[in-house]
């Protein structure tokens, strides 16, 4: 394990004690320099002649801000603002402003050099302080000169008569609150709208902000007697130096719209309103967003990024690589590069990346895991020995420098200021950092595959991607290609050939960018490999083919796939396993960011973790964005599937749990559109109460699962059946809210919120098709129920087919309490006792009347569900012998699954154990075989069922006719 990094410097050497001791005989001289700042205390005069000079033209800067202790003090935000106005209360003229603004740098920056090169102060502080004090001299220089010149001209104001603002936002390191010792400081100046001024000498808006700009220019950066205090960089406002110096806002949106380039993004990170209007600041940076975070995931970034720091490494190398500590190998340059290629190429989806603090942006890759723990350690530290190393040079002589000295006394300095004892260690343990960081950079950015121009080597590996990559480039005679791709595991090479050249010369291709078109290139022999790795290749192709014309019109999607082999690999393995992810992916290509983790893509979440991941993943919209918080919840539900459908065709995921994961992914979002559609019209209606007088009381509401959902048998695409209920009762059952309406029309806007929220169909998709119909008197009655008329119901005129129905019925989202009441009710209803063969009659009617509507015809083969020996057979039997049996068995109602309840009843003896446990591996493997069709793209018929099948058909065909007797032929002639 390596050694801490040092902290404070050492004793000082000979030649430097008496460097020290000559200048504070000379300060003695000229002021009254205290006891307290001698010796080994003064050894910052040692480690900067900025400081040393400054201090000896003006003691006063220094003496003036220690503590009764004698000491260089820490100043807290309110102290710092108080010393600001103090320095600006009595300015006159734009000279005097510019002196004041120097001293007060000066001052400051002596105390901050002072308690940093004494290791007084972390490299928090450091950069805080420095970062507060350039916003401060801006936004105290900008306040004063919006006051001189509107004393000129007037206020300037929009075209609806609000005042207008200069907003100033800060970029790079100060803009995320980094600032270093001597810096640059890059700006960019806006303003809301155009208009004019209100004064005597009129200016429109664009000309009285751009002479109020010039002259804050002048203020920070003019040399004076005094010095300066930043050199003011607007390089990177829209078009550059040859566009405006202030823009609105329209006009900036509008720029980055139709003209951002990829480093404009990357600028645009840590842009920050500095001073000004806040808040016409914040809603300039709310417009910019989407320019700086795409929505979808931007791997094209990487490329991007990749070839700015290859020409940051290539100017490096002409000047010595360690030496500079920002832009050489393993310097800061790479850190910022790291982090920030995860803000641009995730940020969009994940709001917690949208930060501009480095530091905080390493934090949040080491909870998301995008970066091991260790990596992101060791990154942060090497951020912060480089960081300090670079405010130490800087300080030497208050000169924007990243790299070492050449002299050799200021190596000294440097490596001594540093806690080292010599500039060998010091050196040492600089190459070893930066050496790890740069690892670290590789390890992210060096492009995972080779451009064909770069293979150079005979290996078969190379042979097989020079071969792809000609038969994608259409370099190869039509017979050479396809003894080509016959050599690669193709059966039909002519229809894999055919497949090729018409994605290759398609419009869509052919329309396409040239970065897109760049990308393209590089994936398509990458894929041909990859499917040349698989058993059945020629079956795979057209799925792979229409999924990359489909992902090609987001080429940022092929990014996605060159950058990272792995998902490839995944993906190839995906859609050659199941058309149905395969058709996914096709249709939401959003869903290829889940191939970047096999292990969270295998391991899909248990219920709670389903909804620690929805709330972490609403929780960065604002309530009121409904909008985007469906769309987010429709792309939760997609991931979530995808994950449960690959763990399942890759055998970590039993059929029960898949539809357990199925089940408990549509409580959540259930729960969720629930909220959102009671929130919604609470806040319009207030809440709905019921009772009388003192007894009054929140009414509550709950949803009933039934069929698949309320048997935690859901599959993939699945709708969901749900009744609704309310417990309101009373004649002032009516919301508390100012628009107060009858709970029962509450309640009704409720379900059809929920129905709609869940069943609305947009680009995103939809969550879910819901059924109702199996709520009291169907279509025709209520869509809402209170729970006293749905007991009525029940008891008064439910049908023996609704008793059947409520077997499987179970509490899934809304109020616990009205939930536990559901049950108990369910549970009278099912323990009644009856006749058994009335009951008999009227089940078996209702199943022939469903064989006569749906059963296969003779040469349909056999249908999973519907037909005779089906899965609808074991539910009726099921669900017959819980309603004969349940009032003297009360157990048998204790669970909705099919499974456990043939379990109960094989232990209450109702039916036998052995039929018991034959019914349930006869259910589970129909079940298990709807699954692997449904996977495949097809329905649940199987046209020539295999003789394993047709033991299972038999075995519940032979049970039913033992329990019902055997049905009317004509019923069912395939059976």
């Amino acid at each position: 394990m390596d050694k801490p990094l040092p902290e404070t410097p050492e004793a000082l050497p000979p030649f430097l004690e008496e460097e020290v001791e000559h200048l504070l005989q000379d300060l003695g001289e000229k002021a009254d320099w205290p006891g307290s700042l001698s010796g080994q205390s003064a050894s910052p005069l040692a480690f900067s002649h900025y400081l040393a000079q400054t201090v000896g033209r003006h003691p006063d800067y220094l003496l003036d801000t220690l503590d009764d202790e004698g000491r260089v003090p820490e100043r807290d935000d309110d102290a710092f603002a108080a010393m600001l106005s103090t320095a600006l209360q009595d300015v006159d003229s734009e000279e005097q402003l510019k002196q004041a603004l120097r001293e007060l740098r000066h001052r400051e920056m002596i105390r901050i050099a002072w308690r940093d090169l004494e290791g007084r102060a972390d490299l928090d502080e450091v950069m805080h302080d420095l970062s507060r004090l350039a916003q401060g001299l801006i936004q105290g220089a900008l306040d004063w000169l919006d006051r001189h010149y509107q004393g000129r001209h007037g206020q300037p104001r929009g075209a609806n008569g609000a005042a207008q603002s200069l907003v100033v936002l800060g970029l790079g390191k100060l803009g995320g609150g980094e600032l270093n010792f001597s810096s640059d400081i890059d700006l960019i100046f806006a303003y809301a709208e155009s208009g004019e001024t209100d004064g005597e000498r009129v200016l429109d808006n664009g000309a009285y902000f751009q002479k109020l700009g010039r002259a804050l220019i002048a203020a920070l950066s003019e040399v004076t007697a005094d010095g300066f205090c930043y050199r003011v960089d607007m390089r990177l406002r829209p078009f550059g130096d040859s566009g405006p110096l202030v823009m609105h806002f329209d006009a900036m949106e509008d720029y980055y719209q139709a003209h951002g380039r990829e480093w404009e993004r990357y600028a645009l990170i840590k842009a920050r309103p500095l001073a000004g209007d806040a808040a016409a600041g914040d809603a300039l940076m709310k417009r910019l967003r989407p320019f700086i975070y795409r929505r979808y995931l931007d791997y094209g970034t990487l490329a991007n990024l990749r070839e700015l720091k290859q020409m940051i490494n290539d100017e490096s190398a002409r000047r010595g690589r360690y030496e500079d500590v920002k832009h050489g190998e393993g310097g800061i340059r790479e850190i910022e590069f790291i982090a920030q290629s995860f803000q641009l190429i995730r940020g969009g989806r994940d709001q917690a990346l949208q930060r501009r603090d480095l530091l905080g942006v390493m934090e949040v890759l080491r909870e998301r895991e995008l970066l091991p723990a260790y990596a992101v350690d060791q990154l942060e530290r090497g951020y912060r020995f480089l960081r300090r190393i670079e405010n130490r040079l800087q300080m030497l002589n208050d000169q924007q420098t990243h790299r070492l000295p050449r002299a050799t006394g200021d190596r000294t300095r440097l490596a001594l200021s540093l806690g080292f004892d010599s500039e060998v260690t010091f050196e040492a343990a600089l190459v070893r950092e930066q050496r790890r960081v740069h690892a670290h950079f590789e390890q992210v950015f060096t492009a995972p595959q080779r451009d064909d121009a770069e293979s150079m080597d005979s290996s078969p590996e190379a042979d097989r991607e020079q071969q792809s990559h000609r038969l994608w480039q259409g370099s190869l005679d039509d017979d050479v290609a396809r003894e080509a791709l016959s050599s690669l595991g193709f059966d039909d090479p002519g229809a894999a050939l055919v497949g090729l050249v018409d994605l290759r010369d398609s419009p869509g291709v052919r329309a396409m960018s040239t970065t897109g078109r760049q990308r393209l290139d590089r994936l398509m022999p990458l894929l041909i490999g990859a499917l040349a790795e698989m058993d059945a290749p020629d079956t795979v192709l057209p799925r792979a083919l229409q999924m990359v014309r489909t992902i090609a019109r987001r080429s940022v999607y092929l990014s996605l796939l060159v950058e990272n082999p792995l998902a490839l690999s995944q993906l190839v393995k995906l859609v050659a396993a199941s058309p149905w992810i395969s058709e996914q992916l096709t249709r939401f290509p959003v869903l290829l960011d889940e191939l970047l983790d096999p292990r969270a893509l295998y391991a899909p979440p248990d219920r709670d973790g389903l909804r620690e991941e929805l709330e972490a993943e609403l929780a960065q919209f604002p309530g009121e964005d409904h909008e985007q918080m469906l769309d987010r919840l429709r792309q939760f539900k997609q991931v979530q599937t995808l994950r449960v459908a690959a763990a399942d065709i890759m055998g970590f995921l039993p059929l029960m749990k898949v539809s357990d994961h199925l089940t408990w992914l549509a409580e959540v979002m259930l729960e969720r559109v629930l909220q959102l559609a009671w929130d919604k019209l609470i806040e319009r209606h207030g809440e709905p109460r019921c009772g009388e007088g003192a007894g009054m009381r929140p009414a509550r509401f709950a949803v009933i699962g039934y069929g698949k959902l309320g048997g935690f048998e859901l599959g993939y695409g699945s709708d969901l059946d749900v009744v609704f209920l309310h417990d309101s009762e009373g004649e002032d059952a009516q919301t508390a809210g100012p628009k107060s309406i009858d709970n029962t029309e509450f309640f009704a806007r409720v379900a059809q919120r929920v129905v709609h929220l869940l069943g609305a169909f947009t680009a995103a998709g939809r969550l879910y098709e819901v059924d109702t119909r199996l709520r009291p008197s169907g279509t025709s009655g209520l869509l809402v129920s209170g729970l006293r008329a749905f007991r009525r119901y029940q008891d008064e005129s439910a049908w023996t087919w609704e008793h059947q129905a409520l077997v499987r019925a179970r509490f899934v989202a809304g109020d616990a309490e009205l939930g536990e009441r559901f049950d108990d009710l369910r549970r009278e209803v099912l323990t009644r006792k009856r006749d058994a063969d009335a009951l008999c009659a009227e089940v078996v009617e209702m199943r022939q009347r469903m064989l006569t509507e749906h059963a296969s015809k003779k040469g349909q083969g056999f249908h999973l569900k519907r037909d005779r020996g089906g899965i609808t057979d074991i539910e009726f039997m099921v669900q017959y012998w819980v309603l004969v049996s349940a009032h003297d068995h009360p157990a048998v109602c204790d669970w909705p699954d099919k499974i456990r309840t043939l379990e109960t009843l094989g232990r209450e003896g109702v039916i036998g154990e052995d039929l018991s446990e034959a019914l349930a591996d006869a259910y589970r493997d129909l079940r298990n075989r709807i699954h692997r069709l449904t996977l495949a793209g097809r329905d649940a018929r199987v046209e020539e069922p295999d003789d394993e099948l047709l033991a299972v058909r038999d075995r519940v065909i032979e049970t039913w006719n033992d329990l019902f007797g055997a049905p009317d032929p004509v019923a069912n002639k395939n059976a």
